[in-house]
């Protein structure tokens, strides 16, 4: 560090939370992967057999753009977990319905989304989960429930391979 920069003086609150939530994903991508799954189609099964629910429904949800949302129905229907039908409220729309084996494969998702969930905690002594999870939950409801607007689009920052 040089004189000229500047004293820390809190922890890296920002770098904190997201390498930890980088880490987390990629633990998940990898896990989801045994079963040929990704988060996002696992978003999509989940979601989609809670209620009747079109694909826009199911993007908003997932925080997903529309052309990601379309990659990723795309690929359930041709792995035969879901698809595209009339909605039974209103014939104008589409809705995502999940085949059975779609349900099968959801199942066994949710399984593993909630192993890894699991393990991440189970790294914290048992007396500080609870307490972690009521202070992220305070902040996901509370001061950081709403993304601020800002003039340039706020991405993930690139890190160089290992």
């Amino acid at each position: 560090m040089t004189a000229m920069a500047p004293a820390r003086t809190k922890p890296d609150l920002s770098f904190l939370l997201d390498h930890t939530g980088h880490v987390l994903r990629t633990r998940m991508a990898a896990a989801l992967a045994e079963i040929g799954l990704t988060a996002r189609m696992h978003c999509v099964l989940v979601h989609a057999l809670e209620e009747e629910r079109t694909q826009i429904q199911l993007a908003e949800i997932g925080d997903m753009d529309k052309t990601t949302m379309v990659v990723t129905v795309d690929a359930l229907e041709e792995a035969g977990l879901a698809e595209r039908r009339p909605s039974g409220k209103d014939r104008r729309a589409r809705i995502i319905a999940v085949t059975e084996k779609g349900a099968r494969v959801a199942v066994r998702s949710q399984e593993i989304v909630d192993r890894v969930h699991e393990e991440t905690l189970g790294a914290l002594p048992e007396e500080e989960r609870e307490i972690f999870l009521r202070a992220l939950n305070r902040l996901v409801t509370g001061h950081l429930a709403t993304p601020a607007d800002s003039p340039q689009v706020v991405r993930r920052a690139r890190h160089p391979a290992k």
